[in-house]
């Protein structure tokens, strides 16, 4: 055969191969094997074009034939030049995305050399395209045992960490997931490739699948590579803040105090010390004041400083910079002075590097449409208590008024019944990542008129969104106290809520719903699982109970709430709520113990799995005694559907006015504290008149019939005249 001949046939075979004839290919492979039998490569690619053709067994048989019949050395030559015709059309197919064929070619050439490590990376990646992908592949294949055993020979370690990438975005809670990561380290070639891959991963496991333990677990092992990486260690404070490893999370807190130079990185790494300190509660309170006067001083450097051009992502962090505020001090001027001070120079920045997409969102538009577009923007609206409250807005909302949006952040790998049921509630919902500018852009694609923020400083995110405009009415609602975004024009309050002249704090528009500000239907109540002789509590006891999270333990009303226990004689306190279990029964018994009363009348009660059971469980208590400069909102809301009575220290700011409102809306004015001095008189008179117990509880019983508070379909229409008012005096 001509040199031309070899040509021109072999073309056409690559030709018949392209274009899927595989039975025109092998013919050609059969005519030229005939006149060119000693030329092996001939049959490696006859096989493969039988392959192709789904015939296993003849391809096989061509293959291994011809190799049967060489010698040691010829058969090592042989086989490798048929594994690079095989390699060669598997990654064809893969550029092709062709991805079963590759599977099925890569399947064979595991078969040949079982070991190959880059092959085997090969398969997992594609079984993840396929969607096959279980994670039990890495026992199957051997992948992590031969990359421990440090036989992989020839590595391609990009394709390593592609594959991890991969892995970690597909199966990230699979253990060998996190064996396959660390098994990798020996490998890496750029750790902040590496690096990268763990933290955008691990933020993902935490936040998205709520398992913020395993999270740490992954970045420690970036920190085998880069101790001293920021933004490692700022992720890892979260992590084992939100694990309740809580001494670890303060302790790399304070590290990174010490290793940021800038005043808004201190600011903000500040604040990750004070979380720290106040979720633990505790022993850990001793220290929050100092840490605090510290926060304050650094925010007046920051507020003195040049502060217009300064990293996006400190930026963006810098939001949540005054969350603990409200929690320590009842001071609504100084706390929303620093708020919005803050807001105000995160906005500015969010509008410089973002100055083209605020542009195009400012350039304005006038609705055409019958119904106004409302957009709801959370990341709560799931089993949260936003996503419990919310519920009744969604459901009696006027779709012949009203067309629906829901932008629910974080949401694309979380499975939550609650929030799918959001998801069939309105026209649109959108699951999102974690990107604030795409969701912004969605928003502003959408039309939205009035978009209505749920969350404020809770998320960062949301309110780099809110900050660049996306929506021509921007409101901020539920979730907490307003952000203080120049960018926001109106923030949802009553006549409780906030006093007559908290309009003079706010940057925003206080819009006072006439009754309340929230209102629901009712809570689904389970079966409980307290009992008094459970707890070894006498059936003739007054039973005080209390449900908040460790940073609303300030040891001040802790304080006022042993003095209730001590003048109460044969009365118990259970405390129910998230913290460090040994910190905090260090904290409430040594209060305790200051002010007369025993440990044996405390009770420490465990978180249970599900709300409906922990509302079932209220139903143990004669009274609730509820926190101060913090007061509880949705735990308010299930007391009083409940029918127990609830004292409460009422003060300046939002936080303060939660249980006011509610119990202004039921018609009960028997607990309502204004003094620490009243606080303690209320606790006490209920605890000793179970005469005027029972008259309340009969109170709130009647109400639910009658109050605002629990009437979802009139709140519903007072929130929809609110926003319609609003876009008439946008219009």
């Amino acid at each position: 055969m001509s040199f031309t001949d070899a040509v021109n046939w072999q073309q056409q075979a690559y030709q018949c191969l392209v274009q899927g004839d595989y039975t025109q290919a092998a013919s050609l492979y059969e005519q030229v094997i005939a006149s060119e039998p000693d030329i092996h490569s001939h049959y490696w690619h006859l096989g493969l074009m039988l392959l192709l053709q789904e015939k296993e067994a003849e391809a096989q048989m061509t293959w291994f034939s011809v190799i049967a019949s060489g010698e040691t050395e010829e058969i090592e030559m042989w086989t490798a030049e048929l594994l690079q015709v095989l390699q060669t059309e598997a990654e064809r197919r893969q550029t092709l995305s062709d991805n079963s064929v590759a599977w099925m070619l890569r399947q064979h050439i595991r078969e040949i050399n079982p070991t190959d490590i880059n092959n085997l990376l090969h398969l997992i990646q594609l079984a993840i395209k396929l969607e096959t992908f279980t994670g039990e592949e890495f026992t199957s294949l051997g992948v992590i045992e031969i990359l421990q055993s440090g036989e992989a020979v020839n590595l391609d370690s990009k394709l390593l960490m592609e594959v991890l990438g991969s892995v970690l975005d597909a199966e990230p809670l699979h253990p060998s997931s996190l064996e396959l990561a660390e098994a990798c380290i020996p490998y890496i070639q750029e750790s902040y490739v590496f690096v990268d891959i763990l933290i955008l991963n691990s933020v993902k496991i935490a936040y998205s699948s709520h398992k913020s333990a395993l999270a740490a677990r992954f970045l420690e092992l970036a920190l085998r590579l880069e101790k001293i990486n920021p933004e490692v260690l700022i992720q890892l404070t979260g992590f084992y803040q939100n694990a309740g490893e809580y001494s670890k999370g303060i302790e790399i807190a304070k590290l990174c105090y010490s290793l940021f130079p800038g005043v808004a990185e201190k600011v903000f790494a500040n604040h990750l010390i004070i979380r720290g300190l106040m979720v633990a509660a505790g022993e850990y309170w001793s220290e929050v004041g100092e840490v605090l006067q510290r926060h304050e001083l650094l925010l007046n450097s920051l507020f003195e400083g040049e502060n217009t051009n300064l990293d996006p992502t400190t930026v963006v962090r810098l939001f949540s910079s005054t969350y603990f505020l409200p929690y320590f001090k009842d001071d609504i001027k100084k706390n929303r002075q620093l708020q919005n001070q803050v807001a105000q120079i995160c906005n500015s920045n969010i509008q410089n590097y973002a100055s083209d997409r605020s542009a195009k969102y400012r350039s304005g538009r006038v609705n055409e449409n019958k119904r106004l577009k409302i957009g709801y923007l959370s990341h709560c609206l799931r089993r949260h208590s936003v996503g419990w409250l919310a519920r009744w807005l969604f459901k009696y909302h006027d779709r012949e008024r009203f067309q629906i949006h829901a932008y629910l952040i974080n949401a694309q790998q979380r499975k939550d019944p609650l929030q799918e049921w959001y998801v069939s509630q309105v026209d649109k919902a959108y699951k999102s990542g974690l990107e604030a500018a795409e969701i912004a852009e969605r928003i502003y694609q959408d039309e939205i008129d009035i978009l209505i923020d749920l969350d404020s400083i809770t998320l960062d995110i949301i309110c780099e969104i809110t900050s660049v405009k996306p929506a021509p009415i921007q409101v901020t609602w539920l979730g907490w106290d307003a952000s203080g975004i120049p960018n926001v024009d109106y923030f949802i309050a009553d006549p409780y809520v906030l006093s007559e002249s908290a309009q003079n704090y706010y940057s925003e528009t206080l819009w006072r719903l006439p009754q309340t500000y929230i209102a629901v239907d009712g809570f689904e109540i389970g079966v409980p699982t307290l009992r008094r002789d459970g707890l070894n509590i006498p059936s003739d006891a007054v039973v005080y109970f209390s449900s908040q999270m460790g940073f609303k333990r300030n040891p001040e009303i802790v304080r006022l709430q042993m003095k209730i226990i001590k003048e109460v004689e044969n009365s118990y306190f259970l405390i129910k709520g998230t913290a460090d279990e040994e910190s905090i029964k260090s904290f409430f018994i040594q209060i305790a113990e200051s002010e007369g009363v025993s440990e044996e009348r405390l009770r420490f009660l465990e978180d249970v799995a599900f709300e409906e059971t922990h509302r079932a469980n209220l139903g143990i208590a004669d009274i609730v005694l509820d926190t101060y400069p913090y007061n509880g909102a949705t735990t308010t809301l299930e007391t009083l559907w409940m029918g127990i009575p609830l004292v409460t220290r009422v003060g300046e700011q939002f936080a303060s006015r939660n249980s006011y409102t509610m119990l202004m809306n039921v018609g009960v004015t028997e607990g309502i504290a204004r003094t620490d001095e009243e606080y303690v008189e209320w606790g006490v008179r209920l605890g000793k008149d179970a005469s005027l117990r029972q008259q309340i509880s009969w109170k709130l019983r009647a109400s639910r019939q009658t109050s605002p508070l629990w009437n979802g379909k009139q709140f519903t229409r007072e929130m929809e005249k609110a926003y319609e008012q609003m876009w008439a005096r946008y219009k």
